[in-house]
């Protein structure tokens, strides 16, 4: 990665005049938070030579700032930027450009926090895009393709999978060179993302083959020199995909493989550089029970309220204490936990949805490690568990809706 000095600062020098904040990926999110400070700084200023152009990249970079760390201030600061920028529009083009930038902002907020409310705002944004320029009408289409995906996952029903997949399909071809470089490449994510989803649900190996394809492509082409964040991304994509498939067939050679692309991912860069690329990699990982220290760390990376990755990482942490208590038969730690949890679910501010939902599962574990150490029967857990996992998978949160499902189905009748 860069340091300060003379390279860096000719890599901004040369980059601030582009539209394609690729470059940004070679940089620390706190450098890339200090860039997107200078640029606000300067689109604020009254001898701004071009506003519009300043405050849409400025929030372009609070924006990438915000994706990598979970910031609400940053992405607050994006949205500011995306008004001001707004409010210094000439051309009809120029106010479809404000509308999707304002709507990318939306659609990170849903990524980084759940909430369908956040998909519905974007999707009002894009609708009110009416682009002139063919590459503004491009990044209209891949905003609306990638909403698509998103909603498709939130009803879950295979129709909608494939009719969004469908959108990101011809988002793509028709983004041709139209689009810069990382647009193109997250609707290249996306859309091997929703094909794996949908092809292994179905078992339907052309959603599997064109996903593969995807990944084999921006692995090839996103040099880890240049775009190691995009790379880590398809590679633990890959990773997952693999990891899936070989469940499915109970093969340990895929699942070899899957743990091998686990580990090149989480190589391409460090915690620092970006901590939530960081921290999803290696919640993604499925092969055996990561150290408590290891959890802690994770923890630690996505403390922001209401962060769906953080709370993913809370309830691991509290589920593999969880697991190591019962294993020694310790009764004084269960109850400590409970304790400690129980503090955060009736303080006086309310949790968001996902931490409340982290928490109740975690609830659960302890309730029943305590009742397969005792005899005691557990009083309600089946409840506490339809609950957080409705709740997650209402705020779009599939993973956490997926960890509490898997407690749910391991319960005995009488505990349900």
């Amino acid at each position: 990665m860069f340091e300060f000095g003379r390279d860096l600062r000719k890599l901004f020098e040369n980059a601030r005049e582009s539209e394609d904040l690729g470059w940004l990926e070679l940089v620390g999110a706190d450098l890339v938070q200090i860039e997107a400070r200078r640029e606000s700084v300067d689109a604020g200023r009254v001898s701004c030579a071009r506003p519009f152009a300043s405050w849409l990249r400025a929030s372009g970079l609070w924006r990438e700032h915000a994706r990598r760390t979970g910031s609400k201030v940053s992405l607050d600061h994006a949205a500011a930027a995306a008004s001001d920028a707004a409010r210094h529009t000439s051309t009809p083009d120029q106010t479809a450009a404000a509308a999707i930038e304002s709507g990318e902002i939306h659609l990170l907020r849903f990524d980084l926090f759940g909430g369908p409310a956040a998909l519905t705002a974007a999707l009002s944004d894009v609708q009110t895009a009416p682009a002139e320029r063919p590459a503004t009408r491009c990044a209209a289409a891949s905003l609306h393709a990638r909403l698509s995906a998103r909603r498709a996952r939130l009803s879950g029903e295979t129709p909608a999978l494939l009719d969004a997949a469908a959108l990101l399909d011809a988002a793509l071809h028709g983004a041709g060179r139209l689009l810069p470089a990382p647009a193109s490449d997250e609707l290249r994510l996306e859309r091997a993302a929703l094909g794996l989803e949908a092809g292994v649900a179905r078992r339907d190996a052309r959603l599997l083959d064109q996903a593969g394809r995807d990944l084999r492509a921006l692995i090839e082409t996103a040099s880890p020199d240049q775009r190691p964040l995009t790379r880590a991304r398809a590679l633990a994509l890959a990773g997952a995909g693999m990891a899936a498939l070989a469940a499915l067939a109970d093969n340990e050679a895929a699942a070899l493989q899957g743990r091998a692309l686990f580990e090149a991912a989480a190589d391409q860069f460090t915690p620092d550089h970006s901590p939530l690329d960081w921290l999803a990699v290696f919640l993604a990982r499925t092969d055996g029970a990561p150290a408590l220290a290891s959890l802690r760390q994770a923890e630690a990376l996505g403390r922001q309220p209401g962060l769906l990755l953080g709370a993913l990482a809370r309830e691991r942490r509290l589920a593999a204490e969880t697991a190591l208590a019962e294993a020694v038969g310790d009764l004084d730690a269960l109850s400590a936990l409970e304790a400690m949890v129980r503090r955060r679910l009736t303080a006086a501010e309310p949790l968001q949805p996902l931490d409340w939902a982290a928490d109740q599962i975690a609830m659960a574990r302890i309730a029943l490690a305590r009742s397969r150490l005792t005899g005691a029967e557990p009083r309600a857990v089946g409840l506490v568990l339809t609950e957080a996992r409705e709740t997650a998978r209402e705020q779009g949160a599939a993973a956490l809706a997926d960890r509490a499902a898997r407690v749910l189905s391991g319960l005995a009748p009488r505990a349900a």
